[in-house]
């Protein structure tokens, strides 16, 4: 087993602790040697009291959804590139880059994890969704602002956030070259056609 040394416990603010137990799980979901996910396990990773963990977030399906929002509303923004293909494009690599990486990979197996089995958890599933899908909704209005018409949200969805989702639950990675622009010029119809970003 590869598991890191747990880090000394000493007097941290609540945001270094929240901090150190974010990049427990993360660490604890890259590890294919590793401990089974549980909130000891987590507060051992990160150098803190189990019962501050069980204070805070009350359960392990709560963490993982707060974990995971946070690290998908830390690298959600991305630039105005112009036009509606440009900023889905930028979208797209970003997710494609994102999933080839041990973290991205960790927050996909924190979302399955985090599967709802109480209202508080459905609520807050729903939650998390809301925010992933704001990044998409910006390109949507900017796209609008700027007098294109961009694809309706369920169908931007379907057809180029579900297919990063599935490669990564199974451990596919994306094609080495052209799979966001493929995805891209499938969901504008404009597949053989040459692009403008």
């Amino acid at each position: 087993m590869t598991s890191k040394q747990p880090t000394a416990r000493i007097r941290r603010s609540p945001e270094e602790v929240r901090a150190a137990v974010h990049q427990a799980v993360v660490d604890l979901l890259s590890d294919p040697a590793g401990e089974d996910l549980n909130i000891p396990a987590i507060a051992h990773r990160a150098g803190v009291n189990h019962t501050s963990v069980y204070r805070r977030w009350g359960s392990l399906d709560a963490l993982l959804a707060d974990m995971v929002t946070t690290r998908l509303e830390r690298d959600s923004p991305l630039n105005d590139t112009g036009s509606l293909r440009g900023d889905l494009l930028a979208w797209a690599k970003a997710s494609a880059a994102s999933i080839r990486t041990a973290e991205g990979r960790a927050l996909v197996r924190a979302v399955i994890l985090s599967m709802p089995n109480s209202p508080q958890a459905q609520d807050e599933r729903a939650q998390h969704f809301r925010r992933r899908m704001h990044s998409i909704e910006q390109i949507r209005l900017r796209a609008t602002a700027r007098g294109e018409n961009p694809p309706p949200l369920e169908q931007i969805l379907d057809q180029l956030v579900a297919p990063f989702y599935l490669r990564a639950i199974f451990g596919i990675d994306p094609p080495a070259t052209g799979y966001p622009e493929l995805l891209v010029d499938r969901l504008l119809g404009t597949t053989g056609a040459p692009g403008t970003a």
